[in-house]
């Protein structure tokens, strides 16, 4: 009785297993689409790959749902030699591979896939490159600039450390650039020279630059030069004692100098006109009447420039 309850048992748990196992052994295989980016590698060395070139596959794969999960966490790759794909010299000649534009077949058996994943489909089936000839040349680096600095002020050329950069790209790219720059450099309100740390302007990253792409540039900034005009100034009379009659009796100036300084009154009220006397007896004479300017001021104009004076 014991053993027929065992072999019960044992025909009950092949009953359960067996369909179990059918239905798992003929899962039905899953289709789905993968996007493979191509890693070029071996470029020759007088030449420059540019951005003209077909940088993704797509295949379509039919495989076990299991190996779906590992195929979603792998990073696969499709693997071109450029130098080996290209050299048609069999002496392996490098100056055979021209500047230009070529087609490379996409090869089923350089995809690297699990033997149990059918590839049923490849697109593109060539890879679409474009070649171009490696050169280098030097450029002064310039700073541009955005905003207006504090009122009364400018900026001068920016100084940049270092003052030029060699340039390495394909030969069109680096002739059609008529001037480096940086990125620009916001002025907005600055009344002081400043350092700042700015990238070059290089948007194609097949350029590249013999040095670091950051540059250190000085901006100065200094006052703006204004001109002001002072009208109606008294003309003072210096080492006299007599009844002295001066026409006219007031001057009219124009001065130039840093804009803080002419906007300060306190500044701007030290300035006075005088016609200096000092031993001259009773009569009429023609004089030129002195200014006195602060420092950091220089007079342009002044009108009138003589005066007539009469002495009692």
């Amino acid at each position: 009785m014991h053993k027929f309850k065992l072999y019960c048992n044992v025909l009950i748990f092949l009953l359960i297993l067996i369909p179990f196992c059918f239905y798992s052994c003929t899962t039905e295989p899953v289709e789905t689409d993968l996007l493979l980016p191509v890693d070029f590698s071996n470029v020759p060395e007088n030449m420059v790959l540019t951005y003209f070139h077909t940088d993704k596959i797509e295949i379509r794969i039919q495989t076990d749902p299991k190996l779906m999960e590992f195929i979603n966490k792998e990073n696969i790759r499709y693997p071109v030699d450029l130098y080996t794909d290209l050299e048609f010299d069999p002496a392996g000649a490098s100056d055979s591979i021209e500047p230009g534009t070529y087609l490379i077949p996409v090869e089923e058996k350089r995809i690297p896939m699990n033997p149990a994943i059918k590839i049923l489909s490849i697109n593109p089936s060539y890879l679409s490159v474009q070649l171009e000839k490696k050169v280098k040349k030097t450029f002064k680096v310039s700073v541009p600039y955005t905003g207006r600095p504090a009122k009364g002020y400018i900026a001068l050329e920016a100084a940049t450390e270092p003052a030029s950069v060699e340039l390495t790209g394909a030969a069109p790219l680096i002739h059609s650039i008529k001037e480096l720059k940086t990125k620009p450099i916001d002025l907005t309100n600055v009344n002081e020279t400043f350092k700042k740390k700015i990238p070059l302007d290089l948007d194609n990253p097949s350029i590249i630059s013999s040095s670091d792409h950051i540059i250190i540039a000085t901006v100065p900034v200094q006052q703006q030069l204004v001109s002001k005009t002072i009208e109606n100034i008294p003309i003072q009379i210096w080492n006299c004692t007599s009844a002295v009659n001066i026409e006219p009796s007031e001057i009219t100036i124009r001065i130039k100098g840093p804009f803080e300084t002419l906007s300060n009154k306190e500044i701007t009220n030290q300035i006075y006109s005088f016609i200096d006397l000092k031993g001259l007896k009773p009569g009429i004479y023609a004089r030129h009447a002195y200014i006195n300017i602060p420092v950091d001021l220089m007079m342009t104009e002044a009108a009138p420039q003589v005066f007539t004076v009469k002495i009692e």
